[in-house]
């Protein structure tokens, strides 16, 4: 059965990660496919034949698979899961609480209620702060900050975060929750009244 949210509770945002993580993998993906793509066309205008007389055109549909098998192998196991991996995660922040969701196959959930936040930090470097993203730290007492890596538009998020807190209603107390540690779902349907920023 899948997680509601609290009486109250409203969705203020829903975002991924900063895509900077896809220059990579799409670079890659351009080379890859325009290489073999490149051999393929060299191959059928005859240039192994010129190079090695022994080869005849009956070698040509091996010589396509060699040269088209390693590029689909490297797009197939590098390219797609950097991008349904990017695609599977998710940072939601509520108006009681901040959820980071990673993973398909293998889930993660990690939740914070915003009553336990004590300060928020923002970590940039230099290319995150070119690209305006950076790493959300949340105090929360314990020895370890929650960090949330590579949020887009990252001052903004944390307006909406340190805005959320400062409504949240004295005195409120902490919900228990089963999808602190990666059991529960997540309802991402519902987001009446929020932002979708992707």
């Amino acid at each position: 059965m899948r997680k509601q949210l609290f009486p109250g509770e409203q969705v203020i945002i829903v975002t991924r990660p900063q895509p900077r993580k896809l220059i990579v993998p799409a670079l890659l993906f351009i080379l890859i496919t325009a290489l073999a793509a490149y051999a393929s066309a060299w191959i059928v205008k005859g240039g192994p034949a010129k190079l090695v007389p022994l080869i005849t055109s009956d070698w040509t549909p091996w010589l396509i698979g060699a040269c088209l098998a390693p590029a689909a192998w490297a797009v197939i196991a590098y390219c797609v899961p950097k991008l349904v991996s990017w695609q599977a995660s998710r940072y939601i922040l509520t108006s009681r609480r901040l959820v980071a969701r990673y993973g398909i196959l293998r889930r993660r959930d990690q939740q914070v209620p915003l009553a336990a936040v004590r300060n928020v930090f923002v970590e940039q470097t230099l290319l995150q702060r070119t690209l305006r993203s950076g790493t959300i730290s949340l105090d929360t007492g314990y020895p370890s900050n929650t960090l949330v890596p590579d949020v887009p538009e990252v001052m903004t998020f944390r307006e909406f975060i340190l805005d959320a807190i400062d409504e949240l209603p004295e005195g409120e107390p902490l919900e228990a929750d089963d999808t602190v540690h990666g059991s529960g779902e997540w309802p991402w349907d519902m987001r009446e009244g929020g932002r979708d920023e992707r």
